[in-house]
């Protein structure tokens, strides 16, 4: 395929920690024209490259489809933590939300390059004892299979915030302090890593459809 150098992208997710930080990344980027935001609720930012979309439900945007033709890429980021959810509430979110959204997008811009943050130790088998593990694994999946011009699932695990985001979670606010021990022991990414890897995927692709956290360091360069 042919890779521009120079794109459009959507990104869901911008009001929490792993959007924000992504968003922030393709703000600062020159190979990134335009940014279109979807989510229910504004972002609250300003910025020339910037344009927000707030839609009721990701699941039927029929009423807004003229606005999300024309880009070439997708950020998936929004998610929601499984704690304290059963499989099926879990599923509705994680998986029928991300593939609806994924298949009008997929319809009305086929070049696009579609890019999905799952997690470290997503379960591609959908078969594993996990119950969010086997849910992302599903999406991970079900994506691969739509009409996109490239699809990339995300894995990261641990992830520093960018400094001046204001979507941080209150465990990751906790444990800054102690991020530079962890380091020592634990694989981590920096959400500038992460934006860079997405950007990249776009303008050079990979030789993988799963990214690891090696991975996407790697393609962040």
């Amino acid at each position: 395929m042919d890779r521009p150098q120079k794109f459009r992208a959507i990104i869901t997710g911008a009001t929490g920690m792993v959007g924000e930080g992504v968003l922030l990344e393709c703000l600062e980027s020159d190979a990134v024209e335009h940014v279109l935001v979807v989510g229910r609720r504004p972002y609250g930012v300003t910025h020339p490259k910037l344009e927000e979309l707030i839609v009721p439900s990701f699941e039927d945007l029929s009423g807004v489809e003229d606005r999300l033709r024309g880009y070439d890429a997708c950020f998936y980021c929004a998610g929601v933590s499984s704690a304290g959810m059963n499989e099926a509430d879990y599923t509705r979110i994680a998986y029928d939300t991300v593939i609806r959204f994924a298949e009008t997008l997929a319809r009305l811009n086929p070049k696009m390059v579609f890019t999905h943050v799952t997690g470290a130790a997503t379960d591609g088998t959908e078969k594993g004892r996990v119950m969010w593990a086997r849910v992302k694994g599903r999406a991970e999946n079900a994506l691969m299979r739509l009409p996109f011009a490239g699809v990339y699932n995300f894995r990261p695990g641990l992830m520093k915030p960018t400094p001046g985001q204001k979507s941080i979670k209150t465990l990751y606010r906790v444990l800054l302090p102690l991020l530079p021990i962890m380091r020592l022991f634990f694989e981590m990414l920096t959400l500038k890593q992460v934006g860079r890897a997405m950007i990249h995927a776009v303008t050079k692709g990979y030789d993988k459809h799963v990214l690891e956290i090696d991975d996407i360091a790697a393609l962040a360069g």
